[in-house]
């Protein structure tokens, strides 16, 4: 496991990415991932994160048979992959404690509804690039690049266990 400062960061790279993330499966019947736009409901302080999900869905019967999944995180100025497995867990109190109207544009039968669960992401580990100030400071590291010869500086990247 590394250190709470990384886990920290990583965390932190997460919630500024916004709400919207691409959480990748493996369909092992047509042999391929899938990726799909998923709202983050809740990232956990060791980066567990949670979504809203239907037992119904295509997503829940390849979760099933296969947990592994990855989320791509992405702002302005940061990326983070998070690699992990998945599990539905139903927890109804949490659920309507969660429950928004975008939510409900999903899940039209309400959050008491049987079908309606909560996608939990356990992390394995997480990459991440951290790259201040921006594209503008990325176009000026790659200028510099192009007159000293060097390798562009853009950011920091690592590799966090979680």
């Amino acid at each position: 496991m590394s250190s709470t400062a990384e886990v920290q960061k990583v965390r932190d790279l997460m919630e500024d990415s916004g709400r919207i993330v691409m959480l990748t499966s493996v369909d092992h019947a047509a042999g391929r991932l899938v990726s799909r736009p998923m709202a983050v409901q809740e990232i956990d302080d060791d980066g567990t994160v949670w979504f809203f999900a239907s037992d119904a869905s295509p997503k829940a019967d390849e979760l099933t048979k296969d947990p592994t999944v990855n989320i791509a995180f992405s702002s302005r100025s940061s990326w983070v992959s998070l690699a992990g497995s998945a599990s539905i867990v139903h927890d109804r109190q949490k659920i309507v404690e969660l429950w928004s109207p975008g939510a409900e544009s999903w899940f039209p039968d309400v959050p008491d509804s049987p079908y309606v669960g909560r996608l939990r992401i356990d992390p394995d580990s997480a990459e991440y690039w951290d790259t201040p100030g921006g594209r503008v400071s990325a176009v000026l590291a790659y200028g510099k690049s192009k007159i000293t010869g060097e390798r562009p500086n853009i950011g920091e990247s690592n590799v966090v266990e979680l």
